[in-house]
């Protein structure tokens, strides 16, 4: 499955941005979606996973209550709805795939079979 984020840019601290991420190539429904982020210097890590059928969703510390996931399976695409947002939220942001057959936990990257290729979110103080 191919997969394109977009929906970065730069934004005030407290401000809002939607990033989506389209996938192409196989069927979306059977791949459960993850969003991680990778600031300059810092190692990548995870931010929001959805279950493939929409039903479970999880959220780093740092971002819950301020970040919502969600998938539209009918348009292939899955998003990050980004609130109150900080300066330490400036990073790219990766869109990953994987096989809802996997039982590998969430949060750890090596878990997707596939990635976007990012999109970078600038938060200014």
């Amino acid at each position: 499955v191919q997969l394109q984020a977009s929906g970065g840019g730069l934004v005030q601290a407290g401000g809002s941005l939607r990033l989506s991420c389209a996938a192409s190539g196989r069927t979306f429904s059977r791949y459960s979606m993850g969003w991680f982020r990778q600031a300059p210097g810092k190692e990548r890590e995870f931010v929001s996973f959805v279950m493939w059928s929409g039903d479970s969703t999880y959220y780093a510390d740092s971002v819950k209550g301020r970040f919502t996931i969600s998938r539209d399976n009918a348009q292939n695409t899955v998003y990050l709805l980004m609130d109150s947002l900080k300066p330490e939220d400036t990073a790219v942001y990766y869109c990953a795939a994987r096989d809802k057959s996997r039982g590998t936990t969430y949060y750890l990257s090596n878990g997707y079979d596939y990635w976007g290729q990012g999109t970078l979110v600038t938060v200014s103080s």
